[in-house]
């Protein structure tokens, strides 16, 4: 490989320290380091947004590799190609002059190539005796051979982008097909619920997609419209119970007015220990237990309590559960309004509340008051935690998150 000292660009081109510094870098790559040069150039292509990169850079860039006469790049092999710009332009596609110089500039600017300008500007090689090239002016590709392992994870970077912003525009089509067709079947058949809210969150969801989403975009999205997805399957799976609860609380009183075969004292015993005493059927509908949300869309909209799980991190529901003990006392929560939130709520969801109230802490005046509204509230089936995980997804303004 050429070695030689720093050179200056010719002409008005200026000299900068990432020159300086790729330019010493060419004189430090590992002996014996070889690439396919065809799969280096596939590597910047897939690669090209991250490197700031356009179609018409990748073409002159294939044309300056097409003068390079082996298929591998050698760490002892001359590396530098001296094309004339006539050339260039031939093999790039008939590209104009100008459009030419643009994309070779961004090129060096990606640090994908090296300028290595004679006195005059020309490109040229100069042979010794032996007809071998001792010395040559013109494109050092000795970057693409340095940088070839970080060009290959930056495209399997892109791929792997490319593949998961698919998965989720899938997901998010999906998921955008079943909260339309339920909220338009809860209105259809009069379901109760603030039905009009819920269709115009829904509504503003779908209106903040970009025409040209990127997984960023489409993550953020998909979070809350499963979310208010979960709500709604929420609300339609607890009046389902209670209409069922109902049904069979009215079915049961009717069995024990027409049952002639035990008195109510023979139902209800006076003392549970006394022999031969019959338990008491409870025929009163039972309070439906809150659904947990996924703990990956809990730990998006909560991400403060995971300083206060085991190392920092929160990677199950028992780190969630162990960390909110701890946020608990930090909150002044005193343990009977925890426990009691637990009971009402299951250990899983009473985590989740205090993991919302510590991201609003700032808002909230008395936490342990402020969830033990919320477990009233819960108690009497009036309480969903999807409005305040959807709240704290899509960044909810200074004001404090409804309830309910």
């Amino acid at each position: 490989m050429q070695i030689g000292s720093v050179t200056t660009p010719f002409g008005r081109r200026p000299m900068t320290l990432a020159l300086v510094r790729r330019q010493i870098e060419t004189r430090e790559i590992k002996p014996g380091k070889t690439a396919d040069k065809w799969k280096v150039f596939r590597d910047a292509s897939e690669a090209r947004e991250l490197l700031g990169l356009q179609d018409r850079s990748l073409a002159v860039l294939d044309a300056l590799l097409s003068f390079y006469p082996d298929n591998e790049l050698r760490q002892d092999a001359q590396l530098i190609v001296f094309p004339s710009n006539a050339q260039l332009t031939l093999r790039a596609h008939g590209i104009a002059g100008a459009t030419l110089r643009r994309h070779l500039s961004l090129l060096v600017e990606a640090g994908l190539i090296v300028r290595k300008d004679s006195a005059n500007g020309k490109r040229y090689a100069r042979k010794d005796k032996a007809g071998a090239i001792d010395s040559a002016f013109g494109f050092d590709l000795s970057p693409l051979l340095i940088r070839v392992d970080e060009l290959a994870m930056m495209a399997q970077r892109v791929v792997s982008d490319r593949f998961a912003l698919r998965r989720a525009r899938e997901n998010l089509t999906i998921c955008r097909r079943d909260v339309r067709k339920l909220i338009s079947a809860a209105i259809e058949e009069g379901a109760s619920g603030n039905w009009e809210s819920i269709e115009a969150t829904y509504i503003g969801l779908v209106g903040r997609i970009p025409r040209s989403p990127t997984l960023g975009d489409v993550s953020s999205i998909l979070d809350e419209m499963e979310l208010l997805q979960q709500e709604i399957v929420n609300i339609l799976e607890i009046q389902q119970k209670n209409k069922n609860n109902s049904t069979n609380g009215d079915h049961n009183g009717r069995h024990i007015q027409n049952s002639k075969t035990e008195s109510i004292n023979e139902l209800e015993p006076s003392s549970r220990n006394e022999q031969g005493a019959k338990a008491v059927v409870d025929n009163r509908p039972k309070r439906q237990p809150i659904r947990n949300f996924p703990l990956g869309m809990v730990m998006r909209a909560c991400p403060e309590i995971a300083m206060y799980g085991p190392g920092g991190t929160i990677s199950n529901w028992r780190d969630l559960m162990g960390a909110a003990v701890v946020v608990r006392s930090m909150l002044g929560i005193s343990p009977s309004a925890y426990q009691e939130a637990c009971e009402v709520m299951g250990p899983e969801n009473a985590a989740t509340a205090v993991g919302c109230i510590l991201e609003r802490t700032g808002h909230i005046t008395s936490p342990g008051g402020y969830l033990r509204e919320l477990t009233r509230k819960a108690a009497r089936d009036e309480f969903s935690l999807g409005p305040m995980l959807m709240a704290l997804v899509k960044g909810a303004g200074d004001g404090g998150f409804k309830a309910g």
